[in-house]
């Protein structure tokens, strides 16, 4: 694993439970010969495992951590597929740093198992081919930035050639800085080198805690569009930031853990799937009111009316329903067409509870 210093399911994947090591040993090395006793030869074998789709980029099910009298973590199961963006969100407090730690051998779960790229987590080659930003980190402050790199390369056991080093500063803006000490450097300077450090050794699997929290809007956007770009490249990223905005742009599903638990997860379709149609209207007396009501449940706040529609409503509903209001002798002011927002649809399951699903 490379860093700085410092629901969908819970099932396993694959059939009755166990997790595929489809990086580990070929199937058929030692065996008996090819296509004896109706066998399979190692060819074939080969074969059979190359058609196989890869094991989850991470997968953890059941996951419990207390500390002390205070349970943390309870339970807590997701996935992240391969070249899939997950965002972790939640408030302070929820469990989302300390999963993310037991994910990758920091922290030592009570319970529960953990599977990165196919291996246990327990197995060091899992974690060869993760990079790691945490949310707090330091860096040896008489180093240049190219030499954190080349640092953090030989830490990783990696062989990634100069000019890779230098490709992987320019990616995160800080080409122009790599001879540069780090201990001159501004809190987003370093939030941004941090970035580099966890990509610089080809990882399959991205973890970034927080890690726009220190950027600038510009330097958001570029964290956004290297996030883009590592999905594109078939690169797993598990996302933890309190920036809503953020996740809902760049991220595929969502998990939202509360109190130490998954409160809700999916994709944003599933979790956004709620449209609204917000109406600013005079004159609607008691059929004008009923036919409100029947395209969908209905809220009123002085002259404002909210209706909840479909998640995929008929085309022709918004249009019919203001030409029946029309008819009905209803003055329209507005028509506003909107979905929830990530940050709505967070608050109201942290509110009630969640589905704990």
């Amino acid at each position: 694993m490379t860093g700085p210093t410092t629901e969908r399911g819970g099932a396993a994947p694959g059939q009755g439970g166990a997790a595929p090591d489809h990086g580990g040993t070929a199937i058929g090395h030692g065996g008996t010969g090819p296509e004896r006793d109706g066998g399979v030869g190692p060819d074939a074998a080969a074969r059979l495992l190359a058609e196989l789709p890869p094991a989850p980029a991470a997968w953890c099910s059941g996951l419990r951590k207390r500390y002390r009298r205070r349970s943390a973590v309870d339970g807590v199961s997701f996935t992240v597929d391969r070249g899939e963006v997950v965002g972790l969100l939640g408030p302070n407090g929820a469990g989302k740093t300390t999963v993310i730690k037991m994910l990758l051998g920091l922290v030592r779960p009570d319970a529960g198992e953990v599977l990165l790229l196919g291996r246990p987590a327990s197995d060091p080659r899992s974690r060869a081919r993760v990079g790691y930003l945490p949310e707090l980190f330091r860096y040896q402050p008489w180093l240049t930035a190219a030499e954190v790199l080349a640092l953090h390369v030989r830490l990783a056991g990696t062989a990634v050639p100069a000019h890779e080093r230098r490709e992987c500063l320019a990616a995160v803006s800080l080409a122009d800085r790599a001879d540069d000490r780090v201990g001159g450097f501004s809190k987003g300077m370093q939030q941004r080198l941090g970035l580099a450090v966890a990509l610089v050794a080809r990882p399959e699997l991205v973890v970034l805690d927080e890690p726009t929290s220190a950027l600038d809007p510009l330097g958001r956007a570029d964290v956004r569009d290297l996030l883009l770009s590592l999905k594109a490249r078939g690169v797993a990223v598990l996302l933890n930031s309190h920036l809503i905005g953020e996740v809902e742009r760049v991220c595929d599903r969502v998990v939202i853990l509360d109190k130490g638990q998954v409160a809700a997860a999916g994709t944003l379709a599933e979790l956004l799937g709620r449209r609204e149609l917000r109406l600013r209207l005079d004159g609607v007396d008691e059929r004008a009111h009923d036919r409100l009501a029947a395209a969908g449940p209905l809220t009123q706040e002085g002259n404002l009316f909210t209706v909840t529609l479909p998640t995929e409503p008929e085309p022709t509903c918004v249009p019919d329903l203001v030409t029946d209001l029309v008819g009905l002798g209803v003055r329209v002011h507005a028509v506003e067409p909107a979905r929830v927002s990530l940050e709505e649809r967070l608050l109201a399951i942290l509110r009630t509870g969640g589905d704990r699903r």
